[in-house]
This record gives structure tokens, sequence and C-alpha cells, in this order.
């Protein structure tokens, strides 16, 4: 896990470009939208990751690093800054995992609140000076996602996410 973490603090205050390399069917929702992560905040047990695609700056992906595992939680805003409804799900790595890649598997919070995600497991690879991936395949079903950031190519920085505070 602390290589995999070295591996993000890396990409602190970078950003980067992706394409949508898997998608359910019929799923149009990235689809001609440019799509950028930036490693936009790293601190000792917290990077945040905001995921813009095209003009939407709602979504943020937040790992927190806690007691040799790691959470991941899907912060989503409206333009106001203010929470949407769904929002705050994700998961904890089940072990320490790999140096390259780390699975997270949906929690009781996400159950609770999106029902049909208890059987998200997401997947966040890094092969440094090449891709950062972040994926999502949800258990028992078709459903699967997964973009990829070229990390050979650093670009701009984007405008803030929503609802961010430096603070």
């Amino acid at each position: 896990m602390d290589i995999f973490w070295q591996r993000l603090e890396a990409l602190c205050s970078k950003s980067f470009e992706g394409v949508v390399t898997h998608a359910p069917a019929g799923d149009t929702a990235f689809t001609n939208k440019v799509l950028v992560m930036e490693v936009r905040k790293c601190s000792e047990n917290e990077i945040r990751i905001p995921f813009h695609v095209g003009e939407n700056r709602s979504r943020t992906w937040v790992l927190t690093k806690q007691n040799n595992r790691l959470l991941l939680k899907h912060d989503h805003r409206h333009e106001d800054g203010s929470e949407e409804h769904i929002t705050q799900y994700g998961g904890w790595t089940p072990n320490s995992g790999q140096e390259g890649s780390q699975i997270f598997i949906a929690d009781q919070a996400t159950t609770d609140l999106l029902p049909p995600a208890s059987h998200n497991v997401w997947m966040i690879e890094i092969d440094p000076g090449n891709i950062f991936a972040y994926s999502l395949r949800r258990q028992g079903s078709d459903r699967y996602f997964r973009v990829s950031f070229d990390l050979k190519k650093e670009i701009k920085a984007p405008p803030a996410p929503w609802g961010w505070s430096d603070k």
C-alpha cells in the first residue's frame, strides 16, 4: 500500500487527459467529452482527485489512508458546491493490495445509500509514467466502466471542481 500511495503522491498537482476504454452498452455519459483527472490535493492521509467530464466539475475521488487500508469515496457536488443526493459512496481495500493497483469493495454506507451498488468493486491502477486507470465493476451484472489517463502527457490544470475549498 505504501508504494501505491507514493505513486499517487508523485502525481500531486498534475493533470492528465483520459479516454473511456470500456463502458456499458448504451452508456453515453462520457461520450464525446474531454475527460481530465487532477491530483489536486495531497496530505499525509488524504489525496483528492477531481475528475472532470467536459464542463461538469462535480466529481472528486477521495482516497484516505487509515489503519493500513485505503478508503475510496466519491464526492459529488452541484455547481453551487452543495452535495448531490447520491454522494460519499465507495469502499475500503480488503487488504494491502499491490504496488500498482488497489481494489475497493462497497461499504455499508454505500449499500444503505444505493442498494444496487452494494456489489460494486472499484479499482485504481497506476503504472508510473504510463497510465492511471479508474474502473468500476458491479459483481453479478455486466456493468463495467474503465477510464484510462495518459501519464506521459501532463496538461494544464482545469478550473477547481465545484464546491472546492483549499482549507
